[in-house]
């Protein structure tokens, strides 16, 4: 499989508008007089509806060259003629293209340009910030934020911290009363750009690094109104991201199965704010993360059987979109999605409609679970709860 980037130049510029909007001439450039004003035809940076034009001026070209779009995610297009394919994911004007037909991808671009002014970057080495690394002897792929991490160090004044071996210290328990108590300590968290680092600390979780992406959820409950200890928590983390820079998500194509496993956790009442669960799911394909999600549940789970069948039922979704999207790159799913779970009553709630007593309270859109898996699409197994990859999502876990 090669990829390709491309970036559309002015992209906005090419969409056509479909309402009448006038514009004052620009400054200096008064053509028939300073009182006659433009007619736009086109649209530009700054209007509303600019993002949307482009947006359809890009689709309806697209369909022309005989791309689709996929129902399952609407931002990728794909050109399917037998057994060759591209792939084309879409952000704005940046462009990747998958294929293994290095010809195909040469004619797709060429096309592209007659229609747009655009910049073919070659062989995708960067992708919004996150940096694809080949490895063809051993037919694998990497992706990493190296360079992200050390410029947001640099922006936060965290570049010279001593690295520290886990995204938050083991045990660690914060609640909204840690908010500042004294007008000393009000006066320094204003000094303190907590809401800036969080965000960025969030990008970063949901590229390329579950690993913090408990960390990033739990420290972004409390940006309300946060503390000194918030404060201190964010850069342990920054001192953990120092230490492991260097991580990577990596797929190897030596597996040529397109069967992935997700695996589902949750920390019954770990909120001391409101005593509700954090849930978290990870899909894993071609030995790599692939989906992650970890977030504090919407209602207050009664047990931890609970808890665990609530995010069961979010990572199920999950699974079925994952199947969806695989099935239009032409790869359907032959047979039940495997789902491992290590809470063994859940486990037996999805599968047997009458073991349900205690929790017939619960909305009814949670026991969509069971008839996904009596109809066959997901299998729920149980893992023990040490071999668990999700455990991580869902707690501040110390060093193994």
């Amino acid at each position: 499989m090669e990829l390709r980037s491309v970036d559309i130049s002015a992209a906005f510029t090419n969409g056509d508008l479909e309402e009448v909007i006038y514009m004052r001439q620009p400054e200096g450039f008064h053509e028939g007089g300073p009182n006659i004003v433009c007619r736009l035809k086109k649209s530009i940076y700054g209007l509303k509806q600019a993002a949307r034009q482009w947006n359809k001026k890009l689709h309806s070209v697209l369909l022309e060259l005989g791309f689709t779009r996929l129902q399952s995610d609407r931002s990728v297009y794909i050109y399917a003629k037998g057994e060759v394919r591209i792939i084309m994911p879409v952000y704005i004007d940046d462009i990747t293209l998958a294929s293994k037909n290095n010809a195909l991808l040469d004619q797709t671009v060429l096309d592209l340009s007659n229609h747009f002014k655009l910049r073919d970057l070659g062989e995708t080495k960067f992708l919004l910030g996150v940096e694809v690394v080949r490895d063809r002897a051993n037919r694998s792929i990497s992706l990493s934020q190296h360079q992200y991490i050390i410029d947001m160090l640099e922006r936060y004044s965290m570049a010279e911290c001593n690295p520290v071996g886990t995204p938050l210290a083991p045990g660690t328990k914060l609640s909204k009363t840690m908010h500042p108590q004294t007008q000393e300590e009000i006066d320094y968290m204003r000094t303190v750009p907590y809401l800036s680092a969080v965000g960025s600390l969030n990008y970063l979780s949901t590229m390329t690094r579950p690993d913090i992406s408990y960390a990033v959820g739990y420290l972004g409950r409390f940006s309300s109104n946060p503390g000194p200890r918030h404060w201190a928590a964010v850069k342990h983390l920054f001192r953990y991201l120092k230490g492991s820079m260097d991580y990577k998500l990596t797929y190897s194509g030596k597996d040529t199965s397109v069967v992935f496993d997700t695996y589902c956790d949750a920390s019954h009442g770990d909120c001391l704010d409101c005593g509700r669960s954090t849930g978290g799911y990870l899909t894993v394909m071609g030995g790599g993360a692939i989906g992650w999600s970890s977030k504090l549940q919407p209602i207050v789970a009664l047990s931890s059987t609970e808890a665990e069948y609530m995010v069961a039922t979010e990572a199920a979704k999950e699974i079925l979109w994952m199947r969806n999207i695989l099935h239009e790159f032409g790869f359907p799913q032959h047979g039940a999605s495997p789902l491992h779970i290590d809470n063994q009553s859940a486990i037996s709630v999805s599968k047997n409609p009458e073991h349900f007593g205690r929790m017939k309270h619960l909305d009814l859109r949670f026991f969509w679970l069971r008839d996904v898996v009596e109809e066959g699409t997901i299998a729920p197994f149980h893992i023990p709860g040490t071999e668990q990859p999700a455990d991580a999502l869902t707690k501040a876990l110390a060093l193994p």
